[in-house]
């Protein structure tokens, strides 16, 4: 009878250890939930936009690369300029790695941590026709 009597106290108390560190959890969820939230007009149409799809060649070098190579900044080379000719010369996979990985003053995928493989390589293109 006294092992029973043991089993049954420790068993109550297992529950009751259990029971107050669910609602230690659900006091400490209440006291970190937000107060209140923000609303900013027109911010859930531009989230639901989401991408549409990849983007071109021009609207990743018009958003990304045309702070370096549209200026010439760092010794980039300008769009459609001279200085884009010995990189051709190495190849467009050549080309690609060091943007993908970056090279001397470029850092990885430029400025555009977002862009896929395939919109590098658009980009690319777009930069080096005419040249």
């Amino acid at each position: 009878m006294n092992k029973i009597t043991i089993a049954v106290a420790l068993l109550l108390a297992t529950f009751g250890i259990h029971a107050s560190a669910d609602a230690d959890k659900e006091a400490l969820a209440k006291r970190l939930a937000p107060v209140g939230q923000v609303y900013i007009a027109g911010a859930a149409a531009a989230v639901d936009a989401g991408p549409s799809g990849p983007r071109s060649g021009e609207k990743v070098y018009q958003t990304a690369c045309f702070a370096c190579h549209g200026t010439g900044a760092l010794d980039a080379p300008k769009k459609g300029d001279a200085a884009w000719k010995s990189r051709i010369d190495q190849g467009f996979d050549t080309m690609l790695k060091h943007a993908i990985e970056g090279i001397r003053n470029m850092p990885a995928r430029g400025t555009c941590g977002d862009c896929s493989d395939e919109e590098i390589a658009a980009a690319i293109e777009f930069m080096v026709d005419g040249v």
